[in-house]
């Protein structure tokens, strides 16, 4: 019995030290993901409104334009992946290695060739362990993402969206990336980022605003505008992104710390139960024996007086 009550109290002390450490881990992402909530705020109506700006000239010139204009016949498409790189965020990196996943089929049954960018480690871990070609990869920010870190990322998908496809571009770059609901929802989504949705832009506006939108004169040409507009759009929506999924990152953290630290407190006393019956086992047994051991004593002495 003293063995056995050693091994409960051992376990105790073990998890009591894990529950310390997921309820730190639950309060430091509890305080990150409010940071990252503000940024989300923050950058969202920059991205919309560059988008509504892009939109308007598309919509507004003839041009014909790798941001607005789809090829007749589209044959390669990149994809990138956003993931973290820490786990310990419950299903934040399968949902949306899942959804990028699903996205590859889809388009691969299109008949298109798929190039993958992925930021994150855990991303990378995933492809890399399952022999997946990756085309480049990106680590070290995902829970602090700068806008620089959304150029670096953008500056290989503007060179490849610029590029013919025969010479190794792609025709269509999409995006996989965690949305930020609430606190308790984030959504693995996938969205294309280029050739931009004209008619589906101008009808959230639409329906946003309440607004149409206005005609433009463009000094000098359209065409010029949108080459200026190219690198801001993909760098403002690669950002965005990358806060949307460092802020679900966060939340999905905390909920699985939090969900830890219930469990290890639901143990520990599900553990000290048993250690409270070892011990009083024990107890019952050394009394048992103490009298014995006197009841045999007084048969003994009596034994000896006759």
């Amino acid at each position: 019995m003293g063995a056995q009550l050693r091994v409960y109290k051992r376990r105790i002390r073990s998890v009591t030290a894990t529950k310390k450490i997921t309820k730190a881990m639950e309060m430091i992402a509890a305080s990150r993901v409010v940071k990252a909530m503000r940024k989300v705020s923050a950058s969202s109506p920059y991205a919309e409104e560059l988008t509504r700006a892009v939109t308007a000239v598309g919509t507004g010139s003839n041009t014909k334009h790798s941001l607005t204009t789809e090829s007749d016949n589209p044959t390669r498409a990149a994809v990138l992946l956003l993931t973290s790189d820490r786990g310990l965020a419950g299903a934040f990196n399968s949902n949306s290695i899942k959804a990028a996943e699903q996205l590859t089929e889809r388009l691969e049954r299109e008949g298109k060739q798929v190039d993958t960018y992925i930021v994150g480690r855990r991303g990378v871990a995933h492809y890399n362990f399952r022999e997946r070609k990756i085309a480049e990869s990106w680590s070290g920010f995902t829970d602090e993402p700068t806008y620089a870190d959304a150029k670096q990322v953008a500056a290989p998908l503007i060179e490849a969206i610029e590029k013919p496809t025969a010479d190794g571009g792609v025709d269509e770059l999409h995006i996989v990336y965690t949305e930020f609901v609430s606190m308790m929802t984030q959504t693995a989504i996938d969205s294309r980022l280029l050739p931009l949705r004209l008619e589906e832009v101008g009808e959230k506006s639409e329906q946003k605003k309440d607004e149409i939108l206005p005609l433009y004169d463009f000094e000098p040409s359209a065409e010029d505008v949108l080459d200026a507009l190219l690198p801001r759009y993909v760098e403002s929506r690669i950002y965005n992104a990358l806060l949307q999924s460092a802020a679900s990152k966060h939340a999905a953290t905390r909920r699985a710390m939090k969900s830890a630290t219930d469990n290890a407190g639901e143990l520990i006393n599900t553990l000290s139960r048993l250690a409270n019956a070892a011990r009083q086992a024990e107890i019952t047994q050394e009394i048992s024996e103490i009298v014995g051991g006197a009841s045999a004593l007084a048969d003994a002495t009596a034994g000896s007086d006759k």
